[in-house]
């Protein structure tokens, strides 16, 4: 039995979390993403906290109506960055969430690196 398309992405997203885990010093980048927007958290797994969320509803971000996902993606990752900097967090581990690393996550995590995130 052939498998869906979010069963075959849980499974590789379980696949990748097996072997990834944040620290207070060193967090987590969990991407999520939707047909219509994404999502990135930065995560202290041992603690077990959400230390800063972004995504492309914030407000800088949704007010721009005529940009491209990709160009929503980019902001996103230049906000991330900006706001992990205020937390004084300079390296991070990134999660991919067994999305295939191409396209808007390529690019959120691109425009993260070009903010100064180290991964």
């Amino acid at each position: 039995m052939a498998l869906t398309k979010t069963n075959r992405r849980d499974r590789i997203r379980k696949r990748i979390r097996k072997n990834l885990s944040g620290t207070a010093e060193i967090p987590r980048v969990s991407v999520f993403r939707s047909n219509k927007q994404i999502y990135a958290q930065l995560v202290d797994d041992a603690a077990g906290k959400t230390l800063v969320t972004v995504s492309s509803l914030n407000k800088n971000i949704a007010e721009k109506k005529d940009i491209s996902k990709i160009e929503q993606s980019k902001l996103v990752g230049k906000l991330l960055a900006e706001e992990t900097k205020k937390l004084g967090i300079s390296s991070v581990v990134f999660d991919r969430g067994g999305y295939l690393y191409h396209g808007r996550i390529k690019e959120l995590a691109d425009a993260a690196r070009e903010g100064g995130l180290k991964f």
